[in-house]
């Protein structure tokens, strides 16, 4: 009986633990292409090398500042403290946990019915969205370096496996 029990409490933490990296990696996606869509599409960045070449030209181009490893390497330094404009959300069905905004990022009123928004849902989601933040930088800026199309289920399903048993979560818009 008590095997039972530690058994079952330990899957109950595992998927606890799942549902908040997974929620946390979705977050991080959404709320890092939010901001790169606020971003001036002709803003441009010098990217290239600044050393003179051989014959007195230089090797440098001009690219979108918006995808820039430069801008996305200061959003990810930055992105997590986003976290605490979210709330947990527990499926009835499935106890399985997902966390959304809890304030939208044009001030329209939410529906925050069966949300859970307080400073453990907060600070543990801000601890997952940074570990993933450093755990997986180089995939981030890879994946959002260039447009791509889903890239939530890409990157945190496919890459990372964060979500791996949450395939059929809807694609939610912020």
């Amino acid at each position: 009986m008590a095997l039972a029990l530690a058994s079952l409490l330990c899957t109950a933490g595992a998927r606890r633990s799942q549902d908040l990296h997974c929620g946390a990696c979705r977050a991080l996606v959404d709320e890092l292409e939010w901001e790169i869509a606020q971003v001036d599409p002709r803003k441009t960045i010098q990217m290239g090398s600044f050393r003179i070449n051989p014959d007195g030209s230089q090797s440098v181009v001009e690219v979108p500042y918006a995808r820039s490893e430069a801008h996305l390497t200061e959003l990810l330094e930055r992105v997590c403290e986003k976290m605490k404009e979210y709330g947990e959300k527990v499926d009835p069905n499935t106890h399985r946990k997902s966390y959304v905004r809890v304030i939208s990022h044009d001030g329209t009123k939410m529906d925050l019915s069966g949300v859970k928004f307080d400073g453990d849902v907060t600070s543990s989601l801000k601890f997952a969205c940074e570990s993933i933040a450093e755990e997986y930088e180089d995939e981030l800026i890879e994946f959002l370096s260039h447009e791509a199309e889903n890239v939530k289920d890409r990157l945190c399903s496919k890459r990372t496996d964060l979500c791996d048993h949450a395939l059929h979560i809807p694609h939610d818009e912020l």
